[in-house]
């Protein structure tokens, strides 16, 4: 010791080393310590290169509680994360912080996928537990991503970008999911960001279309309206389904975009059609969670000049459900303006009815799942018949989603639904081969009932 150092002041080159190891929140190992231990481990079995596995876990919806009950409690529940994944790894298993709310663990003694995903279930049944904030109790749940060596990656860092490619599909697939890497998995990954960048790139170029199917009055069979489907044909990808592209749009941030170019697209087609018919749109569970989207709606069809009254927007049960007093406010601001709302899929979720009279909806779809089975099926004719006389009795029109048949079309009527939409009654179609449907079937039968109030 240098005779100008107090003992206080020195701190030895292990204690440095210590430090630059540790995290000083949990007193966990940090990223350099499991670099070190996964490179010691490989080493250790150069000769004889046993497979060993290491594991990421991220905490669902952990920066919603830091903001609400601020950065302390965030820190007190980081520590219980800590203590409970020291308290049940197994054996010979290292556990560190890797930053934030993201802990790792090297497990040498799993050697394969179930193995993995066997640790995996048990490590997010512990996390699942309540957390103790003093006067109050959190729940949160956990994501896991793992990967095997040698075949997820020899290299710490290639070893690590696995793990870390199957957290982040299990975040993609939700709360509390469990991924452990494979090939397919990476080639699902980089085909869905491919896909994200090939349709990032068609909407600045403006090619994603917009098909409209027709919706009808079932009493006389004349269009009343029409609603607006996204199409996208990417000339390497070809034909991608809006099943596929839609929700990835949601999912990676970028659903604004999209939907703002397709509702220009479809406002600026409806200005073609008699000024009587509707266009009905469908509107994702992201907007219904942005206060700002009855602003952004209302401007767009203004700019391209359609009347708002003219405009039905769809929207889900479940997205309703995501953040309904957003939903309400957006809802309240549309109808204020004219734009007709109707609650999409109903039957399928989980308390429709409730929902109808916490809402202000002018129309109900009822979904296709019970207008394909009406005619072979009792139980769905009798649901339908029930929906039908309900919507009477609250002043709601009806639309029945999805008719195929002639036989279909015929229940429907008897029941006295009011209108309907499918194949049967015509396919979603570009602009242009919706404005010949138009002069076939509409003008030359003269206009239908008019229901632009």
């Amino acid at each position: 010791m240098n005779s100008a150092e107090t003992p206080s002041q020195h701190i030895s080159r292990n204690d440095l080393h210590a430090m630059a190891y540790t995290d000083p929140l949990t007193g966990l190992g940090n990223s350099y310590r499991l670099r070190d231990k996964v490179r010691e481990i490989a080493a250790d079995r150069a000769s004889d290169p046993a497979p060993f596995t290491i594991g990421l876990a991220n905490l669902d919806g952990f920066k919603p509680i830091n903001d609400l009950f601020g950065p302390s409690a965030g820190d007190e529940i980081l520590c219980q994360v800590a203590n409970r994944l020291l308290a049940c790894v197994p054996d010979g298993a290292t556990v560190i912080r890797a930053g934030g709310d993201e802990f790792a663990f090297v497990l040498p003694l799993v050697f394969e996928r179930k193995a993995a995903e066997k640790v995996g279930h048990m490590l997010k049944e512990v996390l699942s537990a309540p957390f103790d904030l003093g006067e109050r109790n959190v729940r949160l749940s956990a994501s896991f991503g793992f990967a095997v060596y040698p075949f997820a990656g020899e290299e710490f860092e290639d070893l690590l970008k696995s793990a870390d490619t199957a957290l982040y599909r299990s975040k993609r697939r939700g709360r509390g999911q469990i991924t452990v890497y494979s090939q397919e998995i990476a080639q699902e990954m980089k085909r869905a960001t491919q896909l994200e960048q090939a349709l990032r790139n068609a909407i600045i170029a403006d090619e994603v279309d917009v098909h409209f199917q027709p919706i009808v009055n079932l009493k006389n069979d004349m269009v009343v309206g029409f609603e607006a489907l996204a199409r996208w044909c990417d000339p390497d990808l070809g034909y991608v389904s809006p099943a596929v592209f839609v929700p990835l749009a949601e999912e990676r941030g970028f659903i604004d975009s999209l939907s703002e170019t397709l509702l220009r697209k479809a406002a600026e087609t409806a200005l073609l059609w008699p000024k009587e018919l509707f266009l009905s749109f469908n509107l994702s569970s992201a907007q219904l969670m942005d206060p700002m989207t009855s602003t952004n709606v209302l401007s767009i069809i203004q700019r391209a000049g359609l009347d708002p009254r003219r405009l039905e927007l769809e929207i889900t049960e479940t997205a309703v459900m995501t953040d309904a007093d957003v939903a309400q406010k957006i809802v309240t601001e549309l109808r204020a303006a004219g734009v007709r709302i109707s609650l999409d899929d109903f039957g399928t979720g989980q308390s429709s009815l409730g929902r109808l009279r916490d809402f202000s909806f002018d129309k109900v779809k009822v979904d296709r799942a019970f207008v394909s089975r009406i005619s072979a099926d009792r139980a769905s004719e009798h649901i339908v018949k029930a929906i039908i006389a309900m919507c009477e009795g609250l002043n709601l029109e009806v639309v029945a989603e999805g008719i195929e048949d002639f036989s279909e079309a015929m229940k429907l009527k008897g029941l006295g639904c009011g209108m309907g939409q499918g194949y049967f009654y015509g396919k979603p179609a570009d602009s242009v081969t919706t404005l010949r449907y138009l002069a076939e079937k509409y003008h030359q039968a003269g206009p239908a009932l008019s229901v632009a109030v």
